[in-house]
Protein backbone atom coordinates (compact mmCIF):
# COMPACT_ATOMS: atom_id res chain seq x y z
CA UNK A 1 0.00 0.00 0.00
CA UNK A 2 1.22 3.21 -0.52
CA UNK A 3 0.30 6.56 0.66
CA UNK A 4 0.20 10.44 -1.33
CA UNK A 5 -0.38 13.26 1.26
CA UNK A 6 -1.03 16.52 0.06
CA UNK A 7 -0.31 19.24 2.82
CA UNK A 8 -2.63 22.49 2.72
CA UNK A 9 -5.11 23.77 4.89
CA UNK A 10 -8.61 23.47 4.67
CA UNK A 11 -11.75 25.94 3.43
CA UNK A 12 -11.94 28.08 0.90
CA UNK A 13 -9.97 30.99 2.50
CA UNK A 14 -6.81 28.62 1.67
CA UNK A 15 -7.91 26.87 -1.45
CA UNK A 16 -5.80 29.16 -3.58
CA UNK A 17 -2.84 30.00 -1.73
CA UNK A 18 0.68 28.57 -1.84
CA UNK A 19 0.30 26.47 1.12
CA UNK A 20 -2.02 24.68 -0.36
CA UNK A 21 -0.35 23.47 -3.56
CA UNK A 22 0.06 19.93 -2.16
CA UNK A 23 -4.19 19.75 -1.77
CA UNK A 24 -3.84 20.66 -5.84
CA UNK A 25 -1.89 18.33 -6.56
CA UNK A 26 -3.88 15.57 -4.82
CA UNK A 27 -6.86 16.79 -6.03
CA UNK A 28 -5.52 16.69 -9.68
CA UNK A 29 -4.85 12.80 -8.66
CA UNK A 30 -8.95 12.59 -7.54
CA UNK A 31 -10.15 13.82 -10.27
CA UNK A 32 -7.60 11.70 -12.97
CA UNK A 33 -7.74 8.37 -10.80
CA UNK A 34 -11.29 8.41 -9.77
CA UNK A 35 -10.90 7.20 -6.09
CA UNK A 36 -13.33 5.86 -3.99
CA UNK A 37 -13.71 8.80 -0.95
CA UNK A 38 -13.21 6.41 2.13
CA UNK A 39 -13.02 8.88 4.54
CA UNK A 40 -13.45 8.47 8.42
CA UNK A 41 -13.74 10.83 11.03
CA UNK A 42 -10.48 8.97 13.08
CA UNK A 43 -8.53 9.64 9.89
CA UNK A 44 -8.60 13.50 10.69
CA UNK A 45 -8.90 14.04 6.36
CA UNK A 46 -10.00 13.22 3.25
CA UNK A 47 -8.97 9.68 2.19
CA UNK A 48 -9.27 8.23 -1.20
CA UNK A 49 -8.39 4.63 -2.12
CA UNK A 50 -7.36 3.30 -5.75
CA UNK A 51 -6.36 -0.17 -5.70
CA UNK A 52 -3.20 -0.09 -3.32
CA UNK A 53 -3.13 3.46 -3.88
CA UNK A 54 -4.16 6.11 -0.47
CA UNK A 55 -4.55 9.67 -1.50
CA UNK A 56 -4.76 11.88 1.82
CA UNK A 57 -5.96 15.76 2.18
CA UNK A 58 -5.22 16.13 6.42
CA UNK A 59 -7.67 18.69 7.70
CA UNK A 60 -6.39 19.09 10.68
CA UNK A 61 -4.76 22.69 9.34
CA UNK A 62 -1.32 22.26 8.52
CA UNK A 63 0.66 22.49 11.55
CA UNK A 64 -1.60 19.34 13.13
CA UNK A 65 -1.21 17.49 9.36
CA UNK A 66 0.92 14.68 11.26
CA UNK A 67 -2.08 13.34 13.31
CA UNK A 68 -4.20 12.50 10.20
CA UNK A 69 -0.64 10.86 8.66
CA UNK A 70 -0.46 8.98 11.39
CA UNK A 71 -3.76 8.03 11.96
CA UNK A 72 -4.02 6.22 8.41
CA UNK A 73 -0.65 5.20 8.22
CA UNK A 74 -1.05 3.33 11.78
CA UNK A 75 -4.61 2.22 10.06
CA UNK A 76 -2.54 0.57 6.97
CA UNK A 77 0.52 -0.40 8.52
CA UNK A 78 1.97 1.40 5.76
CA UNK A 79 5.70 2.11 6.10
CA UNK A 80 7.82 5.68 5.82
CA UNK A 81 9.06 4.22 2.99
CA UNK A 82 5.30 4.13 1.10
CA UNK A 83 4.75 7.54 1.98
CA UNK A 84 4.97 10.36 -0.33
CA UNK A 85 4.12 14.03 1.37
CA UNK A 86 3.67 16.80 -1.42
CA UNK A 87 3.77 20.49 -0.20
CA UNK A 88 5.10 24.28 -1.05
CA UNK A 89 8.98 24.82 -0.61
CA UNK A 90 9.91 28.38 -0.56
CA UNK A 91 13.67 27.72 -0.71
CA UNK A 92 13.56 26.74 -4.44
CA UNK A 93 12.46 28.50 -7.29
CA UNK A 94 8.41 28.77 -8.20
CA UNK A 95 7.91 25.67 -10.56
CA UNK A 96 11.07 23.55 -9.81
CA UNK A 97 10.93 20.68 -8.58
CA UNK A 98 12.98 18.56 -5.88
CA UNK A 99 12.30 14.85 -4.60
CA UNK A 100 13.76 13.70 -1.42
CA UNK A 101 13.82 11.06 1.50
CA UNK A 102 14.03 12.45 4.97
CA UNK A 103 15.84 15.63 6.00
CA UNK A 104 14.76 18.11 8.30
CA UNK A 105 11.32 20.50 7.93
CA UNK A 106 12.95 24.05 6.64
CA UNK A 107 10.76 25.48 9.38
CA UNK A 108 7.51 23.91 7.02
CA UNK A 109 4.92 23.39 10.31
CA UNK A 110 3.08 20.73 8.41
CA UNK A 111 6.45 18.74 7.95
CA UNK A 112 7.75 19.64 11.51
CA UNK A 113 4.56 18.00 12.51
CA UNK A 114 4.40 14.72 10.53
CA UNK A 115 8.79 14.34 11.56
CA UNK A 116 7.07 14.88 15.36
CA UNK A 117 4.41 11.76 14.46
CA UNK A 118 5.61 9.64 12.34
CA UNK A 119 9.53 10.38 11.95
CA UNK A 120 11.11 11.63 9.27
CA UNK A 121 12.31 8.78 6.62
CA UNK A 122 9.29 9.58 4.42
CA UNK A 123 9.63 10.71 0.51
CA UNK A 124 8.97 13.89 -0.10
CA UNK A 125 7.77 16.03 -3.60
CA UNK A 126 8.97 19.29 -2.87
CA UNK A 127 7.10 22.18 -5.11
CA UNK A 128 8.99 25.35 -5.71
CA UNK A 129 7.06 28.32 -4.91
CA UNK A 130 9.61 30.85 -4.53
CA UNK A 131 10.06 33.37 -0.99
CA UNK A 132 9.45 36.35 -0.43
CA UNK A 133 12.31 38.73 0.11
CA UNK A 134 12.42 39.16 4.59
CA UNK A 135 12.06 35.94 6.74
CA UNK A 136 9.66 37.80 8.42
CA UNK A 137 7.34 37.68 5.79
CA UNK A 138 7.27 34.45 5.10
CA UNK A 139 3.94 33.23 6.80
CA UNK A 140 1.98 35.92 4.83
CA UNK A 141 3.54 35.01 1.54
CA UNK A 142 2.90 30.94 1.73
CA UNK A 143 -0.63 31.78 2.85
CA UNK A 144 -0.94 34.15 -0.54
CA UNK A 145 -2.45 33.50 -4.05
CA UNK A 146 0.00 33.47 -6.29
CA UNK A 147 0.56 36.20 -8.43
CA UNK A 148 -0.74 36.43 -12.13
CA UNK A 149 2.25 35.30 -13.44
CA UNK A 150 2.50 32.37 -11.57
CA UNK A 151 -1.05 31.90 -11.74
CA UNK A 152 -0.87 31.85 -15.37
CA UNK A 153 1.38 28.38 -15.52
CA UNK A 154 0.10 26.71 -12.22
CA UNK A 155 -2.30 24.36 -13.73
CA UNK A 156 0.99 23.52 -16.00
CA UNK A 157 2.91 23.04 -12.73
CA UNK A 158 0.08 21.06 -10.43
CA UNK A 159 -0.26 18.48 -13.47
CA UNK A 160 3.11 18.18 -13.36
CA UNK A 161 3.43 17.55 -9.58
CA UNK A 162 0.18 15.10 -10.34
CA UNK A 163 2.38 13.08 -12.67
CA UNK A 164 5.92 13.26 -10.51
CA UNK A 165 3.62 11.93 -7.93
CA UNK A 166 1.87 9.01 -9.71
CA UNK A 167 5.06 8.17 -11.48
CA UNK A 168 6.24 7.61 -7.69
CA UNK A 169 4.52 4.73 -7.10
CA UNK A 170 6.18 2.25 -9.64
CA UNK A 171 9.70 4.17 -9.67
CA UNK A 172 12.81 4.76 -7.68
CA UNK A 173 13.08 7.95 -5.97
CA UNK A 174 16.75 8.05 -7.64
CA UNK A 175 15.41 7.86 -11.00
CA UNK A 176 12.32 10.41 -10.80
CA UNK A 177 15.41 12.86 -9.22
CA UNK A 178 17.04 12.58 -12.28
CA UNK A 179 13.89 12.90 -14.26
CA UNK A 180 12.26 15.63 -12.56
CA UNK A 181 14.68 17.54 -10.37
CA UNK A 182 14.91 21.09 -12.45
CA UNK A 183 17.02 23.77 -11.01
CA UNK A 184 14.24 26.15 -11.64
CA UNK A 185 10.47 26.80 -13.23
CA UNK A 186 11.60 28.41 -16.38
CA UNK A 187 10.20 25.39 -18.58
CA UNK A 188 6.68 26.06 -17.30
CA UNK A 189 6.22 29.06 -19.80
CA UNK A 190 7.89 27.33 -22.66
Amino acid sequence: MKLIVGLGNPGPTYSNTRHNIGFMVVDSLIQNLQPSNISKKSFEGELYKKGDLLLLKPTTFMNLSGKSVQAVANFYKINLDDILVVHDEIDIPFGAIKLKKGGGSGGHNGLKSIDTMVGKEYNRLRLGVDKPERKEMVAGYVLGRFNPKEESVLDRFVELGSKVAKEWINKPLSELKSLYSKRDGSYLYE
